[in-house]
């Protein structure tokens, strides 16, 4: 299916035109007041959590509060979002992301851009999405059939100031999605491409925002990942705002290029500068909506005030009795009315489908982001031996990116499952003779602790130094060169996500057409009640 759905290759004047700009320069010797409100990785959280966190609903009535406050003084705002709306909350999966686009148009959204996770499904389903959306859905660097496959910029004309918003997407997203996705697209450098289209928008905007999922890396040290960013700010001049998501962090920092990891939401949050531009991201999931307030005069674009306004965000407090309650950071935020009719039949229609029970555990399976991206977990060690025993594998090397949250021990539902593997990947199988695995299990050592592509293990124990594998042992026994072993994996490795070795090509490669979700979910099923401790990976790896 063709997804040419916007010209882009457009005149100037035709540019300015669709845009209602006006080509001449802001009256001189005026202050011009702008308010760049923005959030990223949204993941489908268009609901609030069980503790009454975030959600869209809130979200409205922060934005709203804003525009009110910002037009009362005489200014003009933007809503402006870094990407990956799709993916991450099973109510959102199932229904493609509708409900997150409708609450994306109630809210008023300007602009977003394209993030990797827009690839998550077919082509079809992103481009009903960009039939939905009211909003532009801008890319520079996403090529198809040798033209850009999105708009690359827009210009907004804000009271006669004019506001160029250009959008950029990690070129990494080719390898951390499904090769047939995106089989017919090019994903070329953000930095070289903003090279080009940052002058050109210079010609007709007076401030320049790139909205971008890239990453925000501290120092531009960006390790195996694709450069983000920093990286982009410090070669290309011309950008005023770097509007960011995708590492899905607060680019609050502590001092010049020391990102403050352990930032407290409510507190003073310092943007990112690096060549001019300043560079913020709102950590994920609407936690945040961002607010920076700027004032333009003569040429001049100075931030006067910045901060992440926490969407009732809670901390954990002991009172005197020895418990444990929630208290929010700042006030609460009432949800807007509005909002949550539209976005109730979309939430109950998802609860209908998912709040089934499917089994229990006595404790916690460990899926939280910084844990199973660096260190082996029970839950990594859970979805590799439910892949075995579908399959009858030896062994199964599962990348971290595809295990999306933990389990919280007790009851188990449906929906538990979709929120730890969200994609719809397909289990499978690749007979492999011990030098061909002694191969694979080198190439996975080699994957950098924190990345996606981090691997969980199951059935095997080995040891990790220096990228490479040794002392491996399967079911117990020496890893023998000659033997025939069965490994499981899913098929975005299979097909060489996350920078795995392909396999799908191998002769014996069999995508069995087993969801891992539903491999899991029938798992647990028979396994349950379930005991932790019994999937516990223990030292079956040890790093050096």
């Amino acid at each position: 299916m063709s997804l040419k759905l916007h010209p882009v290759y457009l005149s100037v004047a035709l540019v300015l035109a669709l845009s209602g700009c006006a080509s001449q320069a802001p009256d001189r010797d005026k202050t011009y007041r702008l308010t760049v409100m923005h959030t990223n990785d949204h993941h489908g959280h268009f609901w609030h959590n069980s503790d009454g966190e975030y959600g869209m609903a809130a979200r409205k009535t922060v934005v709203d509060q804003i525009r009110r406050e910002v037009a009362a003084q005489g200014g003009y705002t933007l809503l402006l979002d870094g990407g990956d709306v799709n993916t991450g909350v099973p109510e959102s999966d199932l229904q493609d992301a509708v409900p997150d686009f409708k609450g994306m148009n109630l809210l008023g959204y300007q602009a977003m851009a394209v993030g990797n996770h827009e690839f998550d499904k077919p082509l079809s389903v992103l481009k009903m999405q960009r039939d939905l959306a009211q909003f532009p859905m801008l890319s520079a660097n996403i090529y198809e059939n040798g033209q850009r496959m999105f708009e690359p910029y827009k210009v907004f004309n804000l009271g006669g100031l004019r506001v160029g918003v250009m959008g950029l997407t990690t070129e990494d997203t080719r390898k951390m999605v499904l090769p047939e996705n995106v089989a017919r697209l090019d994903f070329r450098n953000p930095i070289t491409e903003a090279g080009k289209v940052v002058p050109e928008l210079r010609r007709q905007a007076d401030v320049v925002i790139a909205a971008t999922h890239m990453g925000h890396y501290e120092n531009g040290q960006h390790g195996n990942q694709a450069a983000g960013d920093v990286e982009m700010a410090r070669a290309v001049s011309g950008i005023d705002l770097v509007v960011g998501g995708h590492t899905q962090n607060p680019a609050c920092m502590k001092a010049e290029n020391v990102l403050d990891r352990a930032y407290v939401p409510g507190t003073a949050c310092q943007p990112d500068r690096q060549n001019g531009a300043w560079i913020v991201q709102a950590h994920e999931w609407g936690k945040y909506v961002g607010r920076a307030d700027f004032e333009y005069h003569n040429g001049e674009f100075k931030l006067v005030n910045y901060t992440l306004i926490p969407v009732n965000l809670k901390k954990p407090v002991k009172a005197a009795d020895g418990k444990t309650a929630l208290v929010p950071y700042t006030s609460v935020i009432a949800e807007n009315p509005e909002m949550l009719a539209l976005l109730t039949p979309y939430q109950k229609f998802g609860q209908d489908k998912l709040e089934v029970q499917i089994g229990a555990s006595d404790a916690r399976l460990e899926g939280d982001r910084k844990l199973v991206r660096s260190q082996p977990t029970n839950l990594g060690v859970l979805v590799g031996r439910a892949m075995m025993d579908k399959t009858r594998a030896d062994l199964a090397i599962v990348n971290a990116g595809g295990v999306r949250d933990a389990i919280a021990a007790g009851p188990i539902s449906y929906k538990d499952v979709l929120k730890v593997q969200p994609f719809g990947n397909t289990v499978c199988t690749v007979d492999l003779t011990g030098q061909e695995l002694t191969d694979y299990l080198h190439a996975a050592a080699k994957m950098t602790p924190g990345s996606g592509a981090f691997p969980q293990f199951a059935g095997v124990e080995l040891e990790i130094a220096a990228g490479q594998a040794s002392k491996v042992r399967v079911a117990g026994q020496a890893l023998q060169p000659g033997k025939t072993y069965r490994l499981a994996i899913n098929n975005f490795q299979a097909s060489g996500g996350d920078g795995y070795p392909k396999l799908s090509a191998h002769p014996s490669f069999v995508n069995t057409g087993f969801v891992d979700a539903d491999v899991l979910r029938a798992f647990i099923s028979k396994s349950s009640p379930m005991k932790v401790a019994d999937f516990e990976p223990g030292n079956a790896v040890v790093r050096r």
